[in-house]
């Protein structure tokens, strides 16, 4: 007898909450403070910190500095960019940042109070991504991963100690990482980096939703042009991105039936699904390109992805992380361990994996993250009667898959599995005449 499976769509049309915004948690910043400070980056001790009171323009450029590696370099340089009002301590780097296009001249206020739009805008520079600013730097941070949660207004010295810890390890666009940087000058060392386990290569789970729930797409579907009109989806559904240009996986489930959808990016920002990629039914997979043009008028330069591995890399009791859209309400995560590597359910006809993380009606689509960062399945179903036995179907297909084609819309493609089905069951029928 098959075991019922139920499909994780959600069919509801439910109002989708992303994160809300929120700045560094008490003791996020202090905690921040004390790892800057034991690679050298910070100076002072426990309420010396200051973490909860408002950070500076003075500071935010101090501490870029030393980001780079170029505090000597900047108190060697005797340019002044003349701009009034600059304490002692900070005017090298301040001038430092003011030269080297990391601080625009019509931004700089002494002693003025530091925005979110100020400092992310000056991370980005720093990281060679100056040109991707956008209408929001902060937002466009958000976007591609390098802060975790939405930053806004004034920030506090905390915000300012844990978006540096961040960008530390944050891939700059060149190649490499602050981080690097700072090791390769001899500016901290190796001990002090292996004891925070900035180079470590797995993941907790904090460390995986920091990282890679930028890279979460919440879909709608709409199923025919009066739900479309009022702007009802007819179900909700997951997805995650896998290239910079805006690919991502999803079930084929998740779309089957839709002539349209949109995907909501963690930022808010909506960006319709323009394409079908690739898709195969009986597997119960698909690649989508969605716009890079949001429902808002902006353009996306690049979006966040999230690097795939193969089922060969799976094993039992590994841990995972589940990643997506749980019943609509927006991005979540839980984590597990890999239960079966190659399980035989009705959902695909690919062995699937089946992990304890728990996923929802509306995960469908979404990432099953390894402990390195690598999503390896997609969370797919689930037994009705079963206890922690979550289904994903293996990503093996979508890495050997051809993805540079032009793809079709999603009518085109609700058109041409509707006429497969059609011909099949003419052909069933016509047997079973015979």
């Amino acid at each position: 007898m098959k075991k019922k499976l139920l499909s994780l769509v959600c069919a509801l049309a439910l109002t989708i909450s992303l994160l809300p915004a929120a700045q560094a948690l008490e003791g996020e910043g202090t905690r921040a403070a004390e790892a800057l400070a034991s690679l050298g980056l910070v100076t002072g001790t426990g309420a010396g910190y200051a973490a909860e009171d408002a950070a500076t323009q003075e500071q935010a450029a101090a501490l870029l500095v030393r980001l780079l590696g170029a505090e000597k370099a900047a108190k060697a340089d005797r340019r002044s960019c003349g701009w009034a009002g600059i304490p002692s301590w900070a005017r090298s780097a301040v001038n430092y940042c003011a030269f080297h296009g990391l601080i625009d001249w019509s931004e700089y206020r002494a002693g003025g109070a530091l925005d979110a739009e100020l400092w992310c805008a000056m991370l980005l520079r720093a990281l060679g991504c100056g040109s991707e600013l956008g209408s929001s730097a902060a937002r466009t941070a958000l976007r591609i991963g390098l802060i975790s949660h939405p930053l806004e207004g004034t920030l506090t010295r905390g915000d300012l100690f844990e978006t540096a810890l961040a960008a530390l390890t944050y891939p700059a666009k060149n190649g490499g990482t602050l981080l690097d940087g700072l090791l390769a000058k001899g500016l901290c060392t190796a001990a002090a980096v292996e004891a925070l386990g900035l180079r470590r290569k797995t993941l907790t789970a904090r460390e995986a939703a920091d990282r890679h729930l930028s890279a979460i797409l919440c879909l709608d579907l709409f199923a025919d042009e009066e739900a479309i009109e009022a702007d009802e989806p007819t179900a909700n559904a997951s997805a995650f991105l896998i290239s910079l240009d805006g690919l991502a996986v999803t079930n084929y489930h998740s779309i089957d039936g839709a002539i349209s959808g949109r995907a909501t990016l963690i930022t808010g920002e909506a960006c319709a699904i323009e394409r079908v990629i690739y898709y195969d039914a009986d597997i119960d997979l698909a690649v989508i390109r969605i716009a890079r043009t949001t429902a808002e008028g902006e353009t996306v330069p690049r979006f966040h992805a999230i690097a795939l591995a193969g089922a060969k890399e799976v094993r039992m009791g590994d841990t995972v992380y589940a990643l997506g859209n749980p019943l609509g309400l927006g991005l979540a995560m839980s984590r597990g361990i890999v239960s079966a590597t190659a399980h035989k359910a009705d959902l695909s006809t690919l062995p699937c994996i089946v992990s304890d993380a728990t996923i929802s009606r509306g995960s469908s689509g979404g990432a099953l993250l390894n402990e390195y960062g690598r999503a390896v399945a997609v969370t797919t179903g689930a037994y009705v009667y079963g206890n922690n036995m979550y289904l994903c179907v293996p990503l093996d297909p979508v890495l050997e898959a051809d993805l540079t084609g032009e793809g079709m819309t999603l009518q085109e493609v609700l058109d041409a599995v509707s006429a497969a089905r059609e011909a099949a069951a003419e052909t069933a029928e016509a047997d079973e005449s015979r």
